[in-house]
């Protein structure tokens, strides 16, 4: 594990995993330490992946204001890492809530992107929807036998007011967020309690409110291209919803991955590494063109 100090003397921590060129990994959760994220399925023998804790989880400190939890705010921590690894530019990949944060960075810092990879991403901060027709998602999977359970768990997560709340809900609710729900899968979902931060998660979107015209003219004027990839039963986002949001990056390959949920490199991680090493292949060489 290393650390660096960000803007406000907070501390944060980060770990180094695999070979090649740097990958810059952002967490989601939102308030969940990288460690969910693993190796990405393997893609650290393409990769070395750069993992860091957002602050308040994992291994980073916890700042007095807790306001500097907002996405937005975020901003400002990634790139104090990438002038601590003093990388000019970066290959940055955001997964659920740190696909959110990734495109604030990339509205913000345009000119310090090689290329983005959007994994399973939330829309929240640039306002769009991410579950357009996860109903019909869900009532597709009604033949699995934890269907109703998880379905009621679904629905008591809608209704919460809090993380707290829509905590207790959540390992009912799991299955829906994988493409099978096998030993790894439960593994996965039964240590996510021990991952995060609720009062992360509590604020991560407390008071923003996205700049909607803004956000969509910076990302429509991105420069480096743009890998976004939906699972095929997934439901934040759905791949409607990911297929609705391709049309904000000008240099965009739009990817929906069969039978994945919001993890897909447990669903099938030689899909996954395969299809975002080849993405990054890609944009590598046309840098160096």
């Amino acid at each position: 594990m290393e650390f660096l100090t960000s803007y406000d003397g907070t501390d944060l921590a980060f770990r180094t995993l695999g070979d090649g060129p740097p990958l810059l990994c952002l967490p989601g959760g939102p308030g969940r330490a990288a460690e969910y994220l693993g190796d990405l399925g393997g893609l650290s023998a393409h990769r070395t992946l750069i993992l860091p804790d957002t602050r308040g989880t994992g291994a980073s400190g916890t700042p007095a204001d807790p306001t500097t939890f907002r996405v937005d705010r975020l901003v400002a921590d990634v790139e104090a890492l990438r002038r601590h690894l003093g990388l000019d530019r970066i290959d940055l990949l955001g997964h659920s809530a740190g696909g959110a944060l990734a495109m604030l960075y990339a509205a913000a810092h345009p000119d310090r992107l090689t290329s983005l990879t959007l994994l399973t991403p939330s829309f929240a901060a640039v306002g769009l929807p991410s579950d357009t027709g996860a109903r019909e998602v869900i009532a597709a999977r009604a033949g699995e036998p934890w269907h109703a359970e998880a379905v009621a768990a679904y629905d008591g997560m809608r209704s919460a007011t809090t993380f707290a709340e829509a905590a207790r809900h959540r390992f009912a609710f799991e299955p829906l967020m994988y493409g099978r729900w096998d030993a790894a899968a439960r593994a996965h979902a039964a240590a996510d309690p021990a991952q995060r931060s609720l009062p992360v998660s509590e604020h991560y979107y407390a008071g923003y409110t996205p700049d909607t015209e803004g956000l969509r003219r910076r990302l429509a004027a991105l420069s480096c291209p743009v890998l976004l990839l939906a699972g095929e039963v997934d439901l934040w986002p759905t791949a409607a919803s990911a297929t609705a949001a391709a049309s904000l990056f000008p240099d965009v390959t739009l990817t929906v991955q069969p039978g994945a949920g919001h993890y897909p490199w447990l669903d099938d991680p030689a899909a996954l590494t395969g299809t975002v090493a080849d993405f990054l292949a890609r944009s590598a060489a046309r840098t160096a063109a």
